[in-house]
This record gives C-alpha cells, sequence and structure tokens, in this order.
C-alpha cells in the first residue's frame, strides 16, 4: 500500500506518470494507452 509522505508542489501534466526513481527523486515517463497505434516512419 502507498503512502503519502511530502506535498511538494508538483503541477501534473495529463498524459504523463509520475513516480519516485531509484535516486529519490521525482521523475515522468509518457503514460502508453492501448488501442493507440503508432505512425510509420
Amino acid at each position: 500500500m502507498a503512502e503519502k509522505v511530502a506535498k511538494v508542489g508538483i503541477k501534473k501534466e495529463p498524459g504523463y506518470l509520475y513516480f519516485v526513481d531509484k535516486h529519490g527523486d521525482i521523475s515522468r515517463a509518457k503514460m502508453a494507452r492501448g488501442g493507440k497505434k503508432k505512425k510509420k516512419r
């Protein structure tokens, strides 16, 4: 179970997943959405 430890005032952008990385910093990653096909290059 997750536990909130502090409010840090981060403005979250839609479409990104925010998490604490292995260095203890807040990081973000683009969320993968199911059902959408990627464009060919």
